[in-house]
């Protein structure tokens, strides 16, 4: 089939088919189209879509003319509309639960719609989640775009004019954005607080060096209910919400608001009263600016300066980046035509049994079919949060170490006398130069089954690279035995040689990939 990407409506920079995602697109056995300078304010231009096999066309009538698949960013204008005809496929944002009227549309023309951001959130569904691509950029972004309104540095420095402290940042909401925002004002050296109704996300925020801002209120959260977003919370949980945010608002230099789920209206976290709290300077972004704020001060698309705070309300973070913003919607495109097309074969199969696809599908044979049925598979949920074990008392602490030595000194006890019958028994039997090497042998045992079995398991790995030295001391006892006249010293030899000079070579090579994973490319 051929798959179309028109020029999106200015101011947007984005455009829902790149050169890389062309050739994947191809390689399905589709053959793609791209409007002439559709692609320019993301900077592809036209020669790179021709130099990937991408049929340029000049106007967006034509296009949409020849397109059996139209592939858009922001869903289509009126006139757009209009050109859907019976048995075309619309892949692109709509905006379903907004705009009735443009699926009534499609319906009675018997076209076909697929809605992006009505991708479940399912784990198979990842690499096709639109929602999530632009709003990893959009928390990036976000933190930039605070910093650069942010009059002072964002990281602590001591230099020989004075002092200066690192900047405070609270991150509301930890999900895909807020994890994005952590992710970048920690690595600009700011002091990151985050908050989020699900306190299972605790340990992914600490773990990206943010501290966790615990409220002392317990209210069950389930994201699998609510398409992996954070379920609305409780009258009462929103009063003790709001109070702790009143005790942090004097504190925070900066603060990253990003609670909303699509298709409603976003909470109000932020207050006037906490906005005029603030130290003069400091800055609010508001994420949700798009569906009414999650600052009472927000306006939507500009930055107003409120109680000596600037307010920032952009709702178009991904256009501000549209080069990286087109590379990874247009993945999201591409992934999406791959399961539509399961066969490569450049037929599109419209599989309404399919999890992935039914949900995203809104319009279909002539009738609407939004809202889509719970999927089969449950939403990406957190994992619940591990019940710390009860804190030991001094004694119980101390008897439980003792009760811990005890067995392992009966373990290696064990170990000892079982060697020393074995050297006994060799003994009865062997001359006593034999004996004399095996008790060394024996020993050489013990004590390096003691030092292996005392790693833990995260460092065996580089490990093998510190017992090169013990391996080649073994090969060379094993060279020197590989001439004897015996056969069974030379194969003992041989299999020696052999097993010392995999955990040389291997614990080099291993050793060498794990030091590459932390070089900068």
């Amino acid at each position: 089939m051929r798959i179309g990407a028109p020029k999106e409506q200015s101011p947007e920079t984005r455009v829902a088919m790149t050169p890389d995602s062309a050739k994947a697109i191809r390689k399905l056995g589709h053959d793609c189209l791209i409007q002439a300078g559709a692609g320019a304010a993301s900077g592809f231009s036209d020669a790179e879509y021709e130099a990937a096999g991408v049929e340029v066309v000049k106007t967006a009538p034509a296009l949409w003319n020849q397109s059996d698949v139209v592939v858009k960013v922001n869903k289509p204008t009126e006139a757009e509309a209009k050109r859907l005809k019976e048995g075309m496929t619309l892949i692109s944002f709509v905006g379903p639960s907004e705009d009735n009227a443009l699926m009534e549309m499609a319906a009675d023309e018997g076209a076909t719609i697929v809605a992006m951001e009505m991708v479940p959130r399912i784990s198979r569904a990842q690499k096709m989640d639109a929602l999530s691509s632009m709003a990893n950029i959009a928390g990036y972004r976000a933190t930039i775009e605070a910093a650069n309104q942010f009059g002072r540095f964002l990281n602590g420095q001591v230099t020989a004019a004075g002092k200066v402290p690192p900047a405070k940042v609270l991150v509301v909401g930890a999900g895909v954005a807020g994890l994005a925002a952590i992710g970048t004002a920690t690595s600009l050296g700011a002091q990151v607080y985050a908050f989020d109704v699900r306190p299972e996300v605790s340990e992914q925020i600490e773990s990206m060096g943010a501290e966790f801002v615990f409220l002392d209120f317990e209210e069950a959260q389930d994201g699998s209910e609510t398409g992996g977003y954070a379920a609305p919370s409780s009258p009462e949980f929103r009063e003790a919400q709001l109070a702790k945010f009143r005790e942090l608002a004097p504190e925070m230099d900066i603060v990253i608001t990003t609670a909303l789920i699509p298709g409603r209206p976003a909470p109000e976290l932020w207050t006037e009263d906490m906005v005029q709290s603030m130290k003069p300077g400091s800055v609010v972004v508001d994420l949700a600016a798009a569906n009414g704020g999650n600052c009472t001060l927000t306006k939507r698309g500009a930055v107003v300066v409120k109680h000596g705070v600037r307010i920032i309300g952009y709702d178009d973070y991904a256009s501000r980046m549209g080069a990286q913003a087109s590379t990874l919607y247009a993945n999201n495109i591409r992934h999406m035509l791959a399961d539509l097309t399961p066969e490569k074969d450049g037929v599109i199969v419209h599989d309404m049994e399919d999890d992935v696809i039914r949900g995203a599908t809104v319009v279909h044979e002539g009738a609407i079919t939004w809202p889509p049925p719970p999927p089969k598979t449950k939403a990406i949920a957190a994992a619940p949060r591990k019940e710390k074990p009860p804190e030991q008392t001094a004694e119980e602490r101390r008897a439980s170490e003792v009760a811990a030595f005890r067995e392992e000194t009966k373990r290696q006890v064990g170990l000892l006398a079982g060697a020393g019958l074995l050297v006994l028994l060799v003994g009865l039997v062997a001359p006593l130069s034999f004996l004399q090497h095996f008790i060394v042998f024996t020993l050489a045992c013990f004590v390096g089954f003691q030092v292996i079995w005392g790693v833990a398991h995260s460092l065996h790995t580089p490990l093998m690279a510190v017992t090169n030295a013990i391996s080649s001391i073994v090969i060379l006892g094993a060279l020197m035995q590989i001439g004897s006249g015996s056969w069974l010293v030379l194969i003992l030899a041989a299999l020696a040689v052999f097993m010392c000079g995999i955990n040389i070579f291997g614990g080099f090579l291993v050793t060498r990939r794990m030091l590459a994973m932390f070089e900068r490319s």
